[in-house]
């Protein structure tokens, strides 16, 4: 139990401080190659807090207004959508799929 404790507690601060998960970070934020760690951390709070699924649309809008300007003023381009496979869908899911399975091609 005591053991168990100490990882939980220790993924936690792994989790928190933003260590192994960057690179998922940036799959899942539009714009992600744009920003800097410490906005990739701003943008997950301000949806976390949100307290709508309106709201949150509304951030991400935001944010996908302001990495479009923030390329063209790189004289870069983004896609115009985010890639599909790690986004949070608006049903709340991760990704294609009811979740029951392994996957294509498992047996």
């Amino acid at each position: 139990m005591k053991k168990s404790l100490i990882m939980s507690t220790l993924t936690a601060a792994l989790l928190v401080s933003g260590g192994p998960v960057v690179a998922a970070d940036q799959d899942q934020i539009y714009g992600s190659q744009l920003m800097t760690q410490q906005e990739r951390l701003e943008y997950r709070k301000k949806q976390l807090n949100a307290k709508t699924a309106a709201e949150r649309e509304q951030i991400r809008q935001e944010h996908h207004a302001s990495m479009q300007e923030r390329a063209k003023s790189q004289g870069k381009t983004l896609p115009e959508k985010a890639p599909a496979g790690g986004a949070m869908h608006k049903e709340g899911g991760m990704g294609p799929g009811d979740g029951t399975g392994a996957g294509k091609g498992a047996r």
